[in-house]
């Protein structure tokens, strides 16, 4: 049996937020496909080829979307734990919290299970596959650093959200604030350890912007977006922040690990 997409279209509620599912399906789509894009393989194993074209670096701009998750998460949190709310007799948090992480670590188990039998299965069978099918092993599980700091914000949805209930985007705005100070910490005033605040900072601020989204309060994004894009550039043209969005080999600052 097959379902149209104009069916499928039209079965669902209008009040549904088209663009944040949108959203779901390309940065699902854009983190698969720019993995593998950045893959320069040869003989010896696979290397970056951002790293090995340093030009290219500017397509991170466009292809770094893990943003882009945090943002549809908090969203998708602060309605599904509103709904809970409504519908459950007493505290809701654990039953938001049994939800989301059911929903979750399911399919990360089960890809994980998956990729480690088919890893034995090579080692068993080529004595290790070489260097190249190593790599390859290896390569196809670096995303899921995500899964821990995704968990995080889950786990810290329900103060984030009466926070943002209470202050709206100065809620916001505290956050992207603290972050810029632990750059500046870091960067102008050389304080050691400072800079892994912001794995905490930063992506809470993006989870923030979903919560912002979910209340309709994101009425001009376009102008949003051009002043982060306005923004951002100046910080590379200018500041101590590296072209790429993603982490270059060698590289003394990343823009990622931990994000500035």
């Amino acid at each position: 049996m097959t379902v149209s997409a104009r069916a499928m279209a039209a079965a669902t509620p209008a009040g549904r937020d088209r663009y944040v599912d949108l959203l779901r399906v390309a940065s699902l789509g854009t983190v698969i496909a720019g993995h593998w894009l950045m893959a320069a393989v040869g003989s010896d194993g696979i290397g970056n080829l951002l790293a090995l074209v340093p030009a290219l670096q500017v397509l991170t701009w466009g292809l770094q979307i893990m943003p882009v998750f945090f943002f549809v998460g908090g969203f998708s949190h602060a309605l599904s734990y509103r709904s809970l709310a409504r519908r459950t007799e007493g505290p809701a948090y654990a039953a938001f919290l049994r939800a989301r992480l059911r929903r979750l670590l399911r399919p990360t188990l089960v890809f994980v299970l998956v990729w480690a039998a088919l890893a034995l299965a090579v080692q068993l069978a080529g004595r290790g596959g070489g260097p190249l099918a190593g790599a390859a092993l290896r390569l196809v599980t670096q995303p899921l650093w995500f899964i821990g700091i995704y968990l995080a914000m889950v786990a810290l949805t329900p103060p984030l959200l009466k926070l943002h209930e209470r202050h709206g985007w100065a809620a916001f705005a505290a956050l992207a604030g603290a972050a810029a100070l632990v750059d500046v910490l870091r960067f102008a005033l050389g304080v050691p350890y400072v800079e892994f605040l912001n794995f905490a900072l930063v992506w809470l601020a993006v989870h923030q912007l979903g919560f912002l989204r979910a209340d309709g309060r994101i009425r001009r994004p376009a102008v949003l977006a051009a002043a982060g894009l306005a923004g951002a550039a100046l910080l590379v043209a200018c500041g101590p922040y590296p072209l790429s969005m993603v982490g270059m080999p060698g590289e003394k600052v990343s823009n990622m690990a931990p994000p500035t």
